[in-house]
C-alpha cells in the first residue's frame, strides 16, 4: 500500500471486536501519513480509512464510528464539513484535526456538533487514541439520551392520544359493566384512529359509540379524538342521536387532512329498562349480542360512512336485548386477520365461533361477575385472533363489551 493511497488501514484490513472504525478526511498526504504513524506507534485498536474530501468520504461514512476532519478541504472550508456531517450522518462522532490553532473556531466547532478540536503538531498517538475513543463513547451516550428523550415524548403523546380516543365511560347505573381493549396494528406502539365512548344520559339512556378512521397514524388518531369529543359533547348536551351523528359528520368534513378520509361508526342507545336499544350503523360492522341463547349479530339499515357521502338522514333500528346480555362492539381490525397462511379472513362468522367456543368453556353454576367474565372474553378473543393470524394484526382494533346485569346467579 502506497503513502498516497486513498485508503490506509491500521493495524489490520478488517474490523474485529474492540476496534474502532475511523475515517480520516484529510487532503494533505503528509498529514495523513503522520496520523497513521501516530496510531501505529500507540498500538491504537483502530481501523483507519482515508478520504481527501467530503465527496470522497461519502461512500465510506456508513462504516465509520468516528471522523477525523480537517477544516480546509477542497469542497469544505472551516466549519462547512462539520455542518454537513451533522446534517447527514449525525450518529458519527466528529473530531476536528486541523492546523488552525484558533480557540474561537474550536469552540464554534464544538457548538456545531464536533466532539473535540485538536491542532496538528500538538497531538501524539496516545492523545489521539484517547480522544477518538472518548468521542465515540460520548456520541453513543448522546444517541442513547436522544432515543430516551424521543421515547419519553412518544409515550407522552401516546398517553394524550389514549385519553382522547379511549376515555373513561360516564356510567352511573351499577347494573351495567364495561370492558374495553385496544391494540395498535402491525406491532406498532402508537395508537391509530379507532375510538370508542360511552355516556349515560340523565334520562337513563346509555349511548355507546365505536368508530374507525380509515388509515393509521398520528393525523388519523388526532382526527379520531376530534370525532369522539364531538360525539360526547353532543350527547351530554342532550341532542337527538341524528343530530349527534350529523355533528360528527360535520367535524370530520372540516377537520380531515385528506378529502377522501372517512370514518365508520356504530352507535347503540340502550333504553332505561335495559331490555331494548336503538342501533345506528354507518358502514361499520354490526355489534354482537351474547345471551344465554348464544351469539347473534344485531341488524340495522346501514348508511354510508361519514366522509364517503354527506348524509342528511341516519336510519335507526329498534333491537331487543333481553334480560341477560353482553353487547360486543368492535372495529374491523378484529375480523380482518388471516386464518393460517392463505388469503382467507376471520370475518364475523369466525369471530362468533370463537366467542361460542369461549362460552362453552366458561365454568358452570354458582355466581359470576359479568365484568370479570367479559374481561376474560376480550383477552381470550384477541389472543385467539392473533394466533390464527400468525402474529400481530395488520390493522388497529378496538373492542368494547357492555354487559347487563352486573351479577347473574345460575
Amino acid at each position: 500500500m502506497t503513502r498516497d493511497a486513498v485508503q490506509a488501514r491500521v493495524p489490520a484490513p478488517a474490523v474485529v471486536p474492540g476496534q474502532v472504525q475511523v475515517l480520516l478526511i484529510e487532503d494533505d498526504d503528509g498529514d495523513a501519513l503522520l496520523v497513521q504513524e501516530y496510531l501505529l506507534d500507540a498500538g491504537a485498536p483502530v481501523v483507519l480509512d482515508r478520504a481527501r474530501s467530503i465527496t470522497e468520504a461519502k461512500p465510506l461514512l456508513a462504516a465509520a464510528a468516528c471522523v477525523l476532519l480537517d477544516l480546509n478541504l477542497p469542497d469544505a472550508h472551516q466549519l462547512q464539513g462539520v455542518h454537513w456531517l451533522q446534517e447527514n450522518v449525525p450518529q458519527v462522532a466528529v473530531v476536528v484535526l486541523t492546523g488552525l490553532a484558533d480557540e474561537h473556531l474550536g469552540a464554534e466547532a464544538v457548538r456545531a456538533g464536533a466532539q473535540d478540536y485538536l491542532v496538528k503538531g500538538q497531538v501524539d498517538g496516545a492523545l489521539l487514541n484517547r480522544v477518538i475513543r472518548y468521542a465515540v463513547e460520548r456520541r453513543r451516550f448522546e444517541e442513547i439520551q436522544q432515543q430516551l428523550r424521543e421515547a419519553q415524548i412518544y409515550a407522552r403523546e401516546n398517553t394524550r392520544l389514549e385519553r382522547g380516543l379511549l376515555p373513561s365511560p360516564l356510567l352511573s347505573d351499577p347494573r351495567l359493566t364495561v370492558a374495553t381493549r385496544y391494540r395498535p396494528g402491525g406491532g406498532q406502539m402508537l395508537l391509530g384512529g379507532d375510538f370508542f365512548d360511552l355516556v349515560e344520559a340523565p334520562d337513563g339512556w346509555v349511548h355507546v359509540v365505536i368508530g374507525d378512521v380509515c388509515g393509521r397514524g398520528p393525523e388519523e388518531a388526532a382526527l379520531g379524538v376530534c370525532l369522539r369529543v364531538a360525539w360526547r359533547t353532543m350527547v351530554l348536551a342532550g341532542r337527538p342521536m341524528a343530530e349527534v351523528l350529523s355533528a360528527v359528520q360535520q367535524v370530520l368534513e372540516h377537520e380531515r387532512h385528506e378529502e377522501r378520509l372517512f370514518t365508520t361508526l356504530c352507535m347503540v342507545s340502550v333504553a332505561p329498562d335495559r331490555g331494548h336499544a336503538r342501533l345506528h350503523l354507518a358502514g361499520h360492522p354490526p355489534p354482537l349480542l351474547l345471551s344465554p341463547d348464544g351469539v347473534s349479530e344485531l341488524r340495522a339499515p346501514v348508511s354510508a360512512p361519514p366522509g364517503i357521502a354527506h348524509m342528511e338522514e341516519w336510519p335507526v333500528s329498534e333491537v331487543a336485548l333481553g334480560a341477560n346480555w353482553t353487547l360486543l362492539m368492535y372495529t374491523d381490525g378484529l375480523i380482518e386477520g388471516r386464518i393460517g397462511t392463505g388469503p382467507e379472513r376471520l370475518g364475523s362468522d369466525g369471530l362468533m365461533e370463537i366467542i361460542e367456543a369461549f362460552s362453552r368453556t366458561a365454568p358452570p353454576g354458582g355466581q359470576w361477575e359479568r365484568r370479570s367474565r367479559d374481561e376474560s372474553l376480550l383477552d381470550g378473543l384477541i389472543d385467539r385472533v392473533r394466533e390464527l393470524n400468525g402474529g400481530d394484526l395488520d390493522d388497529d382494533l378496538a373492542v368494547l363489551a357492555l354487559g347487563f346485569p352486573a351479577v347473574v346467579g345460575t
